[in-house]
C-alpha cells in the first residue's frame, strides 16, 4: 500500500502533518479579571494542542496589551498597534470563553472591536466554561466572528463550573472534554488552510 499511496498521491494523515504547511495559531485568553482560571484553561488547551505537532500554538493574553476602551482614547496607545500585529501573524484562533450575565467578557469585545481585518477570513474554535458551559456567551461570540468574517468551527468544548473546576477556582477537567477538545482543533486546522486562498 505505501508504493501505491506514493504513486496516486494518497497520504496517510501523519504524511500531510509533516508536508503541510503549519499555521500559526493563537489561543485567546478573554478574560484580564484579578482572580481569573482562563490561563488555566488556556494552558490544557495549548498541552493538548503541542502533542499534535500540526500547527504552532501559542497562548495570546488580551491582559498583555493593555488595550484601552474602544473610543475613549485617540488610538495611538502602542498596545492597539501590537494587539494588530500579532492577530495578523495568526491563521486561526482558539478563544478562551468565560460567560459573565450570558455573554462574553467586556474585555474580549473590546479586543474584538480594536481589529478588523486582521481577523478577516480566519477560523476560529471556541472553548468556553460557565455555570451551563458558557454556551450562551459562546452563541454572542459566534454572531461576532461572523461579523468579522472569522470562520468560527461547530465543535465546541463547553466545560462546566461545577464538575470541571474545583471550588470554582481549580481547573480539573474531565477526561471527556480531551476529544471535544481535538475535534475542534482538527476543524481549526482544516479550516485555517482552506481559507488561506482568501487572506
Amino acid at each position: 500500500m505505501g508504493l501505491l499511496n506514493k504513486l496516486f498521491g494518497n497520504k496517510t494523515k501523519e504524511e500531510k502533518i509533516m508536508t503541510a504547511e503549519k499555521w500559526n495559531i493563537g489561543i485567546i485568553l478573554g478574560s484580564t479579571r484579578q482572580g481569573r482560571v482562563s490561563p488555566q484553561v488556556g494552558e490544557w488547551v495549548k498541552e493538548l494542542a503541542d502533542k499534535r505537532g500540526d500547527a504552532n500554538y501559542e497562548i495570546v493574553d488580551i491582559a498583555d496589551f493593555d488595550l484601552p476602551f474602544l473610543g475613549t482614547t485617540d488610538g495611538t496607545e502602542p498596545g492597539i498597534a501590537a494587539w494588530n500585529e500579532k492577530l495578523s501573524n495568526l491563521d486561526g484562533f482558539v478563544f478562551i470563553v468565560q460567560e459573565y450575565n450570558h455573554s462574553i467578557t467586556g474585555a474580549l469585545k473590546n479586543a474584538l472591536d480594536f481589529a478588523r481585518e486582521a481577523w478577516n477570513n480566519k477560523a476560529a474554535g471556541i472553548v468556553s466554561y460557565g455555570s451551563t458551559g458558557g454556551a450562551r456567551a459562546a452563541e454572542h461570540l459566534r454572531g461576532i466572528c461572523g461579523e468579522l468574517k472569522i470562520a468560527d468551527v461547530r465543535t465546541h468544548p463547553t466545560l462546566s463550573l461545577f464538575t470541571d473546576f474545583e471550588n470554582g477556582t481549580e481547573f480539573k477537567p474531565q477526561a471527556l472534554h480531551v476529544d471535544n477538545v481535538n475535534g475542534m482543533l482538527d476543524e481549526v486546522v482544516a479550516w485555517s488552510g482552506a481559507l488561506k486562498t482568501l487572506r
